[in-house]
């Protein structure tokens, strides 16, 4: 019997997949804390806070019944509410380390965490059109007469890039504006714990608010779909970067092997899950899509490092002439 009857043709997923999935992502987290530790409390209280938020959100996401969790080792909660730990996790290592990407980048506020927002939309691309299809956890389209395949992104909801989008935006913006704006002055554990909460519970305020009344009431009453959403918030996080990149602050700090190893590990696990359990031949259209969006991914790891390295070079150049 198939594990979700009804909803997908495929068969429950190899022995292999949920543990090798549920293992990296704490051996993950091992790597990003250790190096947190090494630059202090800030950065260790990001990575716990994005791990907590990325938690609490699911948790009410599926109290939602917006979609439903396989099971992995450690599960909290009861089930069927129950939501695996390692989710979590995965929410704080990608949030986590699209920060420390961007930071190094000397960007604006705004256009670092419209960065920080398409990196992790990126990697969610890569991710959700194979767990969903292995089952780690699951969209009911029973009763919509959609084709769970086809519908909307190969099965997964725009909505649910939305809320990704939403959720890195704010948990990225709200924290920089609490530390560069409001508690500049302010130090310690103290400082960078309040931070993080407050963070959290304006990042949940802006997810719960716009999920319930703006989105609703803009296709309800304008007739803006999740696609069109989805779409024009990806044009303004692009303008937010093209116009906080003319104002870039030229950093000599190298990129820690750590932000590219996460986004490195996602892109690389699922794309190889993809064509070695055999999805890649369910529809040609989204065999494209993974091979594009990984292609982007690349590019948009590369890009901006490579033109950073020629504005250090051309700076380096004119201070020496």
């Amino acid at each position: 019997m198939l594990p979700y009857p009804g909803i997908l043709p495929y068969g429950p997923a190899p022995a292999w997949c949920f543990p090798i999935f549920e293992f990296s992502m704490y051996l993950l987290l091992v790597l990003c804390l250790a190096y947190a530790v090494k630059q202090g409390m800030r950065d260790v209280l990001y990575l716990l806070g994005g791990l907590a938020f990325g938690l609490v959100l699911e948790y009410m996401e599926v109290m939602l019944k917006s979609y439903k969790y396989g099971q992995f080792t450690i599960m909290l909660g009861n089930a069927p509410h129950n939501i695996p730990f390692c989710i979590g996790v995965g929410w704080g290592i990608i949030m986590y380390t699209a920060r420390l990407f961007s930071d190094r980048l000397g960007l604006t506020l705004l256009a670092c965490a419209a960065l920080d927002t398409l990196l992790a939309v990126n990697i969610d691309l890569s991710m959700d059109t194979v767990a969903y299809r292995l089952h780690m956890w699951h969209w009911d389209w029973t009763g919509t007469h959609l084709n769970p395949l086809t519908a909307q992104w190969f099965g997964i909801p725009y909505g649910n890039f939305i809320g990704w989008q939403t959720v890195v935006f704010c948990y990225s913006t709200f924290s920089r504006l609490f530390e560069q704006k409001v508690m500049k002055h302010q130090t310690g554990v103290f400082k960078f714990t309040l931070i993080a909460l407050l963070t959290l519970l304006c990042s949940l305020f802006v997810l719960y608010t716009t999920q319930t009344y703006l989105f609703p009431f803009l296709q309800k009453h304008l007739g803006i779909l999740g696609v069109h959403r989805f779409i024009g918030i990806t044009v303004i996080l692009i303008l937010l970067i093209w116009a906080g990149w003319h104002k870039i602050s030229v950093s000599a700090k190298k990129i820690p092997a750590v932000a590219w190893l996460v986004p490195a590990w996602f892109h690389f696990s699922f794309f190889s899950c993809f064509f070695i359990v055999g999805f890649y031949a369910e529809n040609q259209w989204m065999t494209l899509a993974a091979c594009i969006n990984l292609l982007v991914g690349i590019a948009i790891h590369i890009m901006p490092v490579s033109f950073r390295g020629k504005a250090i070079r051309k700076t380096k150049y004119i201070l020496n002439e």
